[in-house]
């Protein structure tokens, strides 16, 4: 018997200020694992309700006030409830839990890393790299299959941002990022899905700034968000799209939601 799931990841950017789109994508698309990152709110402010009434009963979140948190919300149950501080500093950052299936679900919100891509200038920038040093440790002794998911604020290859000369110098598509973001990938063989099932040059953008007047018109996207996998499960992903529609719905976030299909 194969099992289907479908599994989300979406950048929310405030579930309570967007919790009516949120309702709207899960009655739409009714995936099994939705795994949102910028929740902005404390656990005991989660929006639960919402969710367990269109059948998502099971929930585990790492909030804080105002800024970053993640959530993972479910129709099946999950195992385990772990939070890494690959930050550092307490920030909400990280939530994992177990599938019914054994295959873990890490979900995380990989920081932004300020506007000058230099840590010295700017410690933010810093911050981010030692985040992705913390993630490359726990890659290397990582055994079990393990799906690692969200916004990772870096758009690696040339056809993931809208102009990839322009953007050379701008933070998230800087070398220095993605050489950490590769060199965080080969500790542990991580498959990039999206471009597994979306090869490279082909369009893959997630998000686009709030600063355009019609974000379409101008398209200028970045491939901020993704899905990797352990080596064990790249077979199991069958399918991956951005549904670029959702950038439109209501106050929307300024990422779109990124589903994939796995047969196990």
């Amino acid at each position: 018997m194969t099992d289907s799931l479908k599994i989300v990841s979406w950048n929310i950017n405030s579930v309570r200020a967007r919790i009516d789109i949120v309702e709207r994508f899960l009655r739409e698309e009714a995936p099994d694992v939705l795994c949102l990152q910028e929740t902005k709110v404390r656990n005991e402010q989660f929006p639960e309700g919402a969710f367990r009434q269109l059948g998502y009963n099971h929930l585990v979140l790492n909030g804080q006030p105002m800024h970053h948190g993640v959530a993972i919300i479910s129709r099946l149950p999950l195992h385990k409830d772990e939070r890494f501080d690959w930050q550092a500093n307490g920030e909400a950052r990280h939530v994992g839990a177990v599938l019914p299936n054994g295959v873990r679900i890490e979900n995380v919100y990989i920081p932004a890393g300020g506007e000058i891509a230099d840590r010295e200038a700017n410690p933010k920038f810093g911050q981010k790299l030692d985040f992705f040093g913390r993630m490359t440790e726990w890659s290397e002794s990582l055994k079990e299959p393990t799906i690692l998911l969200g916004d990772f604020n870096v758009a690696p290859l040339a056809a993931d941002v809208w102009n990839h000369k322009a953007l050379l110098k701008v933070v998230s598509h800087t070398q220095i990022e993605i050489d950490h973001l590769y060199k965080m990938r080969d500790a542990h063989g991580w498959v990039d899905i999206g471009r597994k099932l979306i090869p490279d040059p082909e369009r893959l953008f997630t998000w686009w700034s709030y600063r355009a007047k019609d974000w379409r018109a101008s398209d200028k996207g970045r491939r901020l968000d993704h899905v990797w996998v352990s080596p064990e499960l790249e077979d199991k992903a069958v399918g991956h799209i951005v549904l670029e529609d959702a950038r439109s719905w209501g106050k929307p976030s300024d990422h779109a939601p990124l589903i994939t299909e796995f047969k196990f």
